[in-house]
This record gives C-alpha cells, sequence and structure tokens, in this order.
C-alpha cells in the first residue's frame, strides 16, 4: 500500500510499505479521510518525544473497515467506523486508576510508533474502534479525534451552564472549543489572536466578542472569566492568560506548549483567588461523546473542513497548514488527483 512516511525529523517520503498485518483483535481499516494536526508537525520536526522513528503519521480519520481478525466481535467488514488512537497498556499505575492517557506506557496511533492514517489502510485494536452513526460523513469522522480531545478538556474543567468563556487562539482547535462551549451553554464566549484574518474567521462562525488582546473583550466580563482556555501552545500566552481568569476561576492549558519551557505564575494571585490551573492530554474517555456532539451539530463541520489533499499532496497539504491559511485540512489516502 502507499502511505505517507517521516524517515526521519525533516525526512518525509510517500511509498510503497507493505500491507499491515491483522491480529486476532485487529481491525483493518481503509482510511477515507485523516486530518492533519499541530501533532504532526511537531513529529515531523522532531518535536514530540513520544515518536519513534520511521513513523507513519495521522491519528485523526475514519473509514470503512476491509478485515477483522478472528476474535473480533464488534464489528465487521464494511462497518463505517473512527478510531480513538489511544494504545495505553491497561495495565500500569495509571490504566489501573483510569486515566488511560497518562499511561506510563503510553502509545498511539500515527504518534508514538504505532503505523496512522496517511496510508491507505491501518491495523488497531478492535477496542480503538467506534461506528459511525448513520449519515456522517468521512470529512467529520476525521474530526471526532479533535473533538474528543476538546471534549475531554471540558471533562476537566467540569464547567456550568451560563459560565463565560475566553479562548486564546482561533485556529481549529480554538474554534472547536469556542463552539462545543457555545453547545455547553455558555453565557458568553470570547476569543483573542493576533491575526486579524482569524478573528474575521470567528466572526463568521458566529462569534462576536473578539480581540487581539485581553483590553478588547474584557468588557463583557469586567470582573474576569470562569474558564479561559489557552490553545495557541505558546508558552507566553499561557503565563499571560491568568490575568483574564475570575477569582474561583479555572485556566485550561489545551495547547501544546513546546517541552522544557517555563511558565511563571503569582503564585499569591492563585493562592488569594482560589485559581485553578488545569492541564488536559488527549483523549480520556470522550470519543463515544465526541461522536455523539458532532452527530448533534454541536459544531459546524462542514465549515471546519476548509481543504482537503490526497496523498501525494501531503507536503502541500502541511506547507498550507504551516501558513497558517484555513482551518482543518485532511488528506484522502485512497483518492488521487492532481
Amino acid at each position: 500500500m502507499k502511505a505517507v512516511v517521516v524517515e526521519k525529523p525533516g525526512i518525509i517520503q510517500i511509498k510503497e510499505v507493505s500491507d499491515p498485518t491483522v491480529g486476532p483483535k485487529d481491525v483493518l481499516v481503509r482510511v477515507a479521510a485523516c486530518g492533519i494536526c499541530g501533532t504532526d508537525i511537531h513529529i515531523i520536526d522532531g518535536e514530540f518525544p513520544p515518536t519513534t522513528y520511521p513513523i507513519i503519521p495521522g491519528h485523526e480519520f475514519g473509514g470503512t473497515v476491509l478485515a477483522v481478525g478472528e476474535e473480533v466481535i464488534g464489528v465487521k467488514v464494511g462497518d463505517r467506523v473512527g478510531v480513538d488512537p489511544t494504545l495505553n497498556c491497561g495495565e500500569c499505575y495509571f490504566c489501573q486508576r483510569g486515566q488511560g492517557n497518562l499511561c506510563e506506557r503510553w502509545n498511539a496511533v500515527g504518534v508514538g510508533s504505532h503505523p496512522g492514517g496517511f496510508a491507505e489502510c491501518v491495523a488497531v485494536p478492535e477496542r480503538t474502534v467506534y461506528p459511525l452513526p448513520a449519515g456522517m460523513s468521512d470529512a467529520t469522522a476525521a474530526l471526532i479525534e479533535p473533538i474528543s480531545c476538546v471534549v475531554h478538556g471540558f471533562h476537566m474543567l467540569r464547567a456550568n451552564v451560563g459560565d463565560s468563556y475566553l479562548i486564546y487562539g482561533t485556529g481549529p482547535m480554538g474554534l472547536q472549543n469556542a463552539q462545543l462551549a457555545r453547545f455547553n451553554g455558555a453565557r458568553v464566549v470570547a476569543l483573542i489572536d493576533i491575526n486579524p484574518a482569524r478573528l474575521e474567521i470567528a466572526r463568521s462562525f458566529g462569534f462576536d466578542v473578539v480581540g487581539a488582546s485581553l483590553d478588547e473583550v474584557r468588557e463583557v466580563a469586567p470582573r474576569g472569566f470562569d474558564n479561559v482556555i489557552e490553545a495557541t501552545g505558546k508558552t507566553k500566552v499561557a503565563e499571560l492568560a491568568i490575568d483574564a481568569v475570575i477569582r474561583r476561576g479555572k485556566l485550561l492549558l489545551f495547547g501544546v506548549c513546546p517541552p522544557g519551557e517555563k511558565a511563571a505564575y503569582d503564585a499569591f494571585k492563585i493562592y488569594n483567588q482560589e485559581i485553578t490551573i488545569l492541564g488536559t492530554m488527549a483523549v480520556l474517555n470522550s470519543y463515544g461523546p465526541a461522536i455523539d456532539v458532532l452527530a448533534a451539530g454541536a459544531v459546524d463541520t462542514e465549515r471546519m473542513v476548509t481543504h482537503t489533499f490526497p496523498l501525494n499532496q501531503f507536503e502541500e497539504a502541511v506547507a498550507l497548514v504551516r501558513r497558517g491559511e484555513g482551518l482543518k485540512v485532511q488528506v484522502t489516502p485512497n483518492e488521487t488527483r492532481g
């Protein structure tokens, strides 16, 4: 089959590789669409420590079941499915406590060492496979994984109906967080971005409270916001975002900041104002709920996916993501064009 292979940081090849081996509890999925995530860019650049090379990247995907192992009982050939890329061991200290996203032997499809979705086919354990609702498009199926990360973040926040939200960053993940906030009964959702074009995109999704700085949106929540979500992955932004949090409010670090960079916080302020700072790592018991909220129309999926490329134009797709153009960029490994 044909696949994208990151041989080592900075070296990408699109080439023929061996077909996946299907074990007794595995499901072989013909990939319909796979989204490009910021993590994929980090993998290509050698900036994501869990990755081993060479790797077939891609962890936001869905498709059709081509074959199943003899012990598979939950899906059959021809079913359309989404795939939760998490491959926790199920046995370590954290897995035993229901915290598989913090697994001491953490691995993930297309991220750690397991081949991913920028390929014609992927073999994955049955436990990672979820049947799709009738009528869900291939493009929407490839959005389940990023939405499941957002859902996990909201599980961490334990937010209330009527809360106020401020989101730093209006890229794909920032906009998906904003749409989930609105779906969850937010009183107000404000967004900050230094890119004017991105702010206009946010307005087109129905978010009117937008600006390039906290001062430009503060009037809708003069005491601060109940929930502040950092979705840029910039350490300096993660540091400054605490200034937007109301007393007893929460700051959720959603974006992936570079490992080793330090953010400085006023410890007295955190103590005195009872502020909570949270991290959210990937997916945990949130892939199924993500399917449900997408099926309920929580996210404008048609407008979120702005570009689609065939596999042989993968590097062009990556270049577009690096330029910050459009929103969600997806690759269709089994289509050829261009």
